[in-house]
Formats: structure tokens, C-alpha cells, sequence
């Protein structure tokens, strides 16, 4: 009995090696054709293309060198699209921003004109306290004062237009509703420990209501005491006001007299004074406030 050879699977090996008839040797031997020419034009491709750069090498580099300009070029273009519509859109913003601003102008003369005395052509006392009515705010409140300060206003009593477009272009307000939300902030402003020192200062030189003059009488000075500072050292203050009534040296109180007592109310530890000195550069009258508590203490 003839024996089969049996076949072997081999892993590893060319196509034909593992292919036992003829027919399947045909197959194999046209499949490695296919596979044969199929990498020799491969090889030509690329053996042609490095030949024409060889033949001439400015072909590639000039194509190299259009395709960065194009890409420059739309670059460029998109830069200066970008920038056109940039500057488009910042051109609309400042006009937008200066017609509103024109209009909030309008709104902040034609509210100052309604309280204008015709006559002046500015808001007077009367025109204050219908402006006062009108926000619901007593005219002796010191916001009122401090309204005065943000506008830089010289005389008491009387704001000019452009002291008006001044205070209310700093508070954003055009309407009395919006001028009368924006009056505790204006506080909370005045309040702060630099700004106060000026509020202080302004608040006398607003109160010289004459020509040349320098000093305010002791009654105007105790109200004026009480309606900027009352609030901040109530002690302080009411003592002082209680010492200016009972005594009989002075009649009126000068800037410098102001303002040492400002300067004393920050200073001097109340109600001891163990760091008063008065041989430091105090006004007498603040000395004799000085010895006058101490002799009320005993």
C-alpha cells in the first residue's frame, strides 16, 4: 500500500514554497508579478521626480517659493481684514459712546434748568430746596454739603451750570431718582480718611459767604461742628460746641482754629488728653478747651 505524503504548514516562507500543484505555482508566480511591478513603478515615480529636481532644481524651488508667497498673502489679508473690522468696531463703540454721552449731557442741563433761577442762570437757594423736596432730603442734611463738595461749588447756596455738569457727570446721574441713589455712596466717598480732611477744609471756606472774609462767627461754627463732624466724634464735638457757648475769648473761629481741631479730634486721646502737649504748635484756643475739661473732671 502507497503511502500519502502528508503536507507541511510552513509559517515563514515564500508564497510558492507552500504551494504543492502547478496551478497553484501559476497563480503564485503571477501574483508576485503584480506585486513586482507594482513597486517597480513606485521606484520609477519617485527615481522621476528626484530626477527633475536634479535637472533643475529652481522648478521645485520657485513652486515652493509661490506657494509661501500665496500663504503669506492670505495671511496678510486676513491680518488686514481683522484689523479693518477691529478698528470698524472700535470706530461704532466711540460713536455709540459719544452720542450717549451727548444725550446724558442733554438730560444733565435740561435737570439744571429746572431748578435755574431765569434770571441768574443758576440754581439758587430756592431752586436748592425745591431740588432738596424733590429727592426727599432735608436741605440741612449734610449730603446736600457734601453735594456741593463734588461739585467744587464756590458759593454757598448757588450752583453754576458748569459746577452742576461737574457733580453729576462725577455721579453718573441725570435724573433726580438717580441723583438721590447716589448720595450714599457720595457719603461713603466723603468718609474716607483723605477725602474727609478736604470735605472739612471745604466745608468752612463754603461758609465765608463775604468778600475777604476769614473767620465765622461762634454760633455758625457750632452748627457747621455738629453737621460735619457730630457724626464722626460725637464727644469731641459736643464737648467743644459746650466749651465755645460758655466761654467769652472768642467770637469768631479762623481756618487755622478749624482746622487744629481736626487735626486734635485724630490725635489727642479722648477723654484723658495724657498726649497733649501745649507747648507743640496748637492753637491757644485748644489749650485753653484743654484746661477747661480738666478743670471740669475734677
Amino acid at each position: 500500500m502507497i503511502s500519502t505524503p502528508r503536507k507541511k504548514l510552513v509559517f515563514g516562507c515564500r508564497l510558492r514554497d507552500t504551494l504543492g500543484t502547478k496551478h497553484d505555482t501559476d497563480i503564485a508566480d503571477k501574483t508576485n508579478e503584480t506585486l513586482y511591478f507594482s513597486l517597480e513603478r513606485r521606484r520609477f515615480t519617485a527615481r522621476s521626480i528626484f530626477s527633475i529636481h536634479q535637472n533643475n532644481p529652481s522648478s521645485s524651488l520657485s513652486l515652493s517659493v509661490d506657494l509661501k508667497l500665496k500663504m503669506r498673502r492670505a495671511s496678510n489679508s486676513s491680518k488686514k481684514t481683522g484689523q479693518s473690522n477691529s478698528t470698524q468696531n472700535s470706530d461704532l463703540y466711540r460713536s455709540a459712546s459719544s452720542k450717549a454721552s451727548s444725550k446724558e449731557s442733554e438730560r444733565i442741563d435740561s435737570l439744571f434748568y429746572s431748578y435755574a433761577n431765569g434770571s441768574t442762570g443758576s440754581i439758587d437757594p430756592e431752586g436748592i430746596e425745591r431740588l432738596c423736596a424733590d429727592m426727599e432730603v432735608d436741605h440741612t442734611d449734610v449730603r446736600i454739603l457734601m453735594l456741593a463738595w463734588k461739585m467744587e461749588a464756590e458759593e454757598q447756596g448757588y450752583f453754576t451750570l458748569d459746577e452742576w455738569r461737574r457733580g453729576m457727570k462725577a455721579l453718573r446721574a441725570d435724573t433726580v431718582s438717580k441723583l438721590k441713589k447716589a448720595l450714599p455712596d457720595l457719603e461713603k466717598e466723603v468718609r474716607r480718611t483723605p477725602n474727609f480732611a478736604d470735605f472739612y477744609s471745604y466745608a468752612f471756606e463754603y461758609c465765608l459767604t463775604e468778600e475777604k472774609q476769614k473767620s465765622i462767627d461762634i454760633e455758625s461754627i457750632c452748627q457747621l461742628l455738629t453737621l460735619v463732624m457730630g457724626s464722626t466724634f460725637p464727644a469731641q464735638v459736643n464737648l467743644f460746641v459746650e466749651y465755645l457757648k460758655s466761654q467769652n475769648d472768642y467770637k469768631v473761629i479762623n481756618m487755622d482754629q478749624w482746622m487744629g481741631f481736626f487735626r486734635f479730634c485724630n490725635e489727642i486721646n479722648f477723654p484723658t488728653f495724657d498726649n497733649y502737649d501745649p507747648n507743640l504748635a496748637w492753637p491757644l484756643i485748644l489749650d485753653n478747651f484743654v484746661d477747661w475739661v480738666r478743670e471740669k473732671q475734677k
